[in-house]
């Protein structure tokens, strides 16, 4: 019989309160061994306080944080097999690279030989390709640089799990781009865990192999970035994980997992069905803007008018008003490579593919629904 390898981290019913505040409420989260996941949300949703609640910077009102098994209470950071790089990087400005780096390698005891120290942080500056840079000033380094130094100093130690808290946003977005390939290779390359706070969904789409959604101090989705996307738990995650339309409507009848809708402006769509809805219930319908086929007027399930069109090369975005329904969001990838691009002001009918649109009860909208706690493990 295979033993089950013992998970990087576990959240046992962890609940965190500041005061009257509650910032995490009941949490149970198994993370795998190298896997890297994001936790993923709002600002105030409460992913910083879980990361900081697994480096040892808060300690859990109620409930277990666990570290490859090891029941973390009382421990403080520094004695955690865990490394942290902070959104500003907190670099000390009066030591070079090499003594930033092997900062922590100088408090480890029993003492490290010098030539050791010297060594490993060099090791380390080679990994995120700063060989040579031992003794520049940090003032000397550009932001990527800095941010590479931030993470050879996180590194250098050889943690169980990095923590990873908006690490990429002071960066322009090229740079942002390139370091986000930058640690997916590198996180592979080490084998350790990644956990990475954002509230950029590209970022944490992009680098994750698992996200984790976040609302209101609660897990509301986990699973890995295409599902989240494209099948999302509820309305919250549907509507601020990408870009998505959504219309209101009322259920007119159920057929399986789908559901007949009618719309504010009358008009007749099926759509599939999140939760339980019934004949007669209100209910918020998402569409996303890529899944929208524009054509010339005649067949189609909508019809409106361009009102604004964005180019951007390869894909073009529109805003099209609809009557009743107001201004839906359209990009379309086909009719940029062609140069069929519709002109603002030209009416257009709108159609999508079956199971495009998904139905969810109007009342779980920004996590108005009470959820109950649940186990999520994340399975590699």
């Amino acid at each position: 019989m295979t033993t089950a390898p013992i998970p990087d981290i576990e959240f046992r019913g962890v609940a965190k309160r500041y005061g009257a505040v509650t910032a995490v409420s009941g949490i149970n989260l198994t993370v795998p061994p190298a896997a890297f996941v994001a936790l993923l949300g709002p600002s105030g949703c409460g992913k910083t306080t879980c990361l900081r609640m697994i480096g040892g910077f808060e300690q859990p009102s109620e409930g277990q944080v666990l570290i490859r098994g090891n029941d973390m209470a009382g421990t403080p950071p520094y004695r955690r097999p865990v490394n942290m790089v902070f959104q500003q990087y907190a670099l000390f400005p009066h030591l070079d690279v090499e003594n930033n780096v092997s900062y922590g390698l100088r408090q480890q005891r029993p003492r490290l030989s010098a030539r050791e120290i010297s060594l490993k942080a060099g090791e380390a500056l080679a990994m995120v390709q700063l060989a040579g840079y031992g003794r520049r000033k940090i003032h000397e380094l550009s932001g990527g640089q800095q941010q590479r130094v931030a993470l050879a100093r996180a590194l250098v130690n050889k943690p169980a799990v990095l923590l990873l808290d908006e690490p990429l946003a002071a960066l322009d977005k090229k740079l942002r781009t390139d370091m986000q390939i930058e640690l997916q290779n590198l996180q592979r390359e080490l084998g350790i865990t990644f956990v990475l706070v954002t509230h950029d969904q590209e970022e944490a789409l992009s680098m994750s192999d698992f996200v984790c959604v976040m609302n209101r101090g609660s897990i509301v989705q986990v699973g890995e970035p295409s599902e989240i996307y494209h099948e999302p738990a509820d309305l919250f995650v549907a509507d601020f994980v990408g870009k998505t339309n959504l219309l209101t409507g009322k259920v007119t009848g159920s057929s399986g997992a789908s559901v007949d809708v009618r719309l504010a402006d009358g008009s007749m769509i099926s759509a599939r069905s999140r939760g339980n809805l019934v004949a007669g219930q209100d209910i918020s319908v998402s569409l996303r803007p890529e899944a929208l086929r524009l054509e010339a007027p005649g067949d189609g399930a909508l019809k409106g008018i361009v009102r604004n069109r964005i180019f951007l090369g390869s894909t073009a975005e529109y805003a099209i008003e609809v009557p009743a329904l107001g201004t839906l969001m359209a990009t379309s990838s086909h009719q940029a490579a062609l140069g069929g691009l519709f002109e603002p002001g030209e009416p257009v009918a709108i159609g999508f593919a079956d199971g495009a649109p998904l139905a969810f009860p109007a009342d779980t909208k920004n996590g108005q629904k009470q959820r109950e706690t649940k186990d999520v493990e994340i399975v590699s």
